[in-house]
């Protein structure tokens, strides 16, 4: 099966890092000139020139991490002084590679190869500094100058003035290699996409340092509307909170607060009632480009709401199975409900066609049918199940099933507990702002727990784990998650049970399971679809075409690099020839 796009959004998080301290890497810069000092008191007698490590590396170094922070931040940028020791660090060891490789033949080509790592210093600081602040490459020529600037200063006072011309003209070279490399680069997504493929990974930079919102532009850019059904039950109590289930057939995604990243959080922060946002049938193309477009959602929900009947009738819950596809089924008045997972195989996002295809195939028998996907085990990175394989035709089998054991069954009065606790976690381990909401239903002798824990997925074995324990006070029972994305800052994987172990919130989902029977009292609902209109999502396929884009672009980053410093030496050479 292809790749998904969970999967290749997940492959980006590998050419993300942290950077080491930035004490760490002026000790090392340091260390480097005094470790050269050294070794030239040494060979003194051999050199034709006064020659200092500290003078020619360590300094210039300095320049470029003191400077280089103020610089971008005039321009309305961000850069951490840890990014900005790390960029003059590794500047450092390469000019100090290049320069001591002339010792191979002669001390007296030490000012030449000098010169071509300065040049080769300024080239590489421009090509990270647009990659990780700004794409503009007018805006970063400056901070890109101020280390081999400063070792231009340095050559001055210990080498000949035509040291001097030779830098200036080779850093002409390698600007012009390093602007050709970048062209080369973003050719890719702009004309995929027509945004630039840079500026793309500065705001994915930017997003992850410091939360910037920025990347949603770019998908506002290659964004298009949709229509889609959220099906909703309401209910009402004469005594204690009601509440409301409701299901988007929107992704939580792609990542942190980002587009329709904390869904299920604003969904439920913007009801009074105590509100349940599981997961539907939606995959990554059903990003929302930005957070405000979840506001059209809650506005239909609000809308679908209105001139109501309510009724006290509930039918008792059932399990049914098909292939792979176990499904928990329970008739509320005139609306199904339908609780999907595979586990113990690994579940992940469904097709938005196939919860269609179910809840059209169940308006033969039903006004309204909740499909939810419980998304509740994860083994690792997976592909969305997609219309017409076989996972997805046991799915729309095992729904059949479930409306025909439902079509005719015996209704009674019900009564309905809720209890939600938040939990002592963060979003890095695992768990979402929402915690745990849990919705008991009791019909006549029998009680079923809809256990819903905000997060992206669980690790395979917990929701078995959790439900056995969960079966010893109720009937029936299933464990949903939100599939948040408020959890998965940089990766995909971050799933519960990964990070904090079940033994160690196991009892806070007991707790809330039995707060939630304790708080039964009799109720009334009423189902109800909701249209959300000119919604703006990724589009079909275009998650998956800009992260395969992405990836790509960063693949032949390498190969394209070497082929432009062979380049930019080459012409060092004939510059070398020409000038000498």
């Amino acid at each position: 099966m292809a790749q998904g796009s969970d999967v290749k959004l997940g492959q980006l998080s590998r050419f993300l890092f942290t950077a080491p301290s930035w004490k760490r890497s002026l000790a090392i810069i340091v260390l480097l000139g005094l470790l050269i000092d050294g070794a030239s008191a040494r060979a003194w007698v051999h050199l034709p020139f006064p020659f200092s490590g500290t003078i020619v590396f360590t300094l210039p170094a300095l320049a470029g991490f003191i400077l280089t922070k103020p610089l971008i931040e005039h321009f309305g940028k961000a850069m951490t002084w840890n990014r900005s020791a790390l960029l003059a660090l590794s500047c450092t060891v390469f000019a100090v590679i290049i320069t001591l490789s002339s010792l191979i033949s002669t001390y007296s080509l030490i000012p030449i190869f000098y010169a071509i790592a300065l040049g080769f210093v300024f080239g590489i600081r421009l090509f990270v500094l647009v990659a990780i602040a700004d794409y503009r490459v007018s805006r970063m020529l400056v901070p890109a100058f101020i280390q081999s600037g400063a070792g231009i200063l340095a050559g001055y006072l210990l080498f000949p003035i035509s040291f001097v011309i030779f830098t200036i003209v080779l850093h002409l070279v390698f600007l012009l290699a390093f602007v050709l490399l970048i062209w080369l680069i973003e050719r890719p997504l702009y004309r995929a996409f027509r945004i630039h493929g840079l500026a793309f990974i500065n705001a994915f930079i930017a997003h992850t340092t410091d939360g910037s919102r920025g990347m949603e532009d770019f998908f506002r850019e290659i964004g298009e509307e949709i229509f889609v059904a959220q099906v909703s039950l309401f209910f009402q109590r004469d005594r204690g909170k009601s509440a409301i289930f409701t299901i988007p057939n929107l992704h939580p995604g792609p990542m942190g607060e980002i587009g329709g990243g904390n869904l299920p959080k604003i969904i439920h922060d913007n009801f009074e009632e105590e509100t349940l946002v599981p997961h539907g049938a939606a995959t990554h193309d059903f990003n929302l480009v930005s957070e405000s477009e979840i506001y059209k959602v809650i506005d239909a929900v609000r809308e679908s709401k209105r001139n109501l009947t309510y009724k006290g009738m509930a039918g008792k819950s059932g399990r049914v199975t098909f292939g792979t596809v176990q499904l928990l089924c329970q008739r509320f008045g005139d609306t199904l409900l339908l609780v999907s997972t595979r586990s113990p195989k690994k579940t992940d996002d469904l097709d938005y066609g196939i919860g269609l295809a179910i809840m059209t195939e169940g308006h033969r028998f039903f006004s309204q049918v909740a499909f939810v996907d419980a998304h509740n085990c994860m083994t690792d990175l997976s592909s969305p199940v997609s219309l017409g394989t076989q996972i997805a035709t046991e799915y729309l089998q095992a729904a059949s099933k479930a409306m025909e054991l439902n079509r005719d069954s015996d209704l009674y009065s019900f009564n309905i507990g809720i209890a939600h606790h938040t939990l002592p976690y963060t979003r890095e381990q695992g768990f979402g702002d929402l915690g745990i909401q849990v919705l008991v239903v009791k019909v006549e002798d029998q009680k079923t727990a809809y256990v819903l824990i905000d997060g992206n997925n669980m690790v395979v074995g917990v929701r078995e784990t959790l439900l056995s324990q969960i079966l010893t006070l109720v009937d029936h029972a299933e464990i949903m998650t939100t599939d948040s994305h408020v959890v998965n800052t940089i990766s995909g994987k971050n799933p519960i049970g990964l990070s904090v172990s079940i033994q160690e919130f196991a009892p806070a989902v007991l707790e809330t399971v039995k707060a939630a029977i304790a708080d039964l009292s009799p109720a009334s609902v009423a189902g109800s679809t909701a249209q959300c209109k000119h919604v703006v999502i990724f589009g079909s396929n275009r998650i998956s075409q800009l992260a395969s884009t992405v990836n790509t672009m960063l693949m032949y980053v390498a190969p394209l690099s070497l082929a432009m410093l062979l380049l930019a030496f080459l012409l060092s050479l004939i510059a070398y020839i020409v000038i000498g």
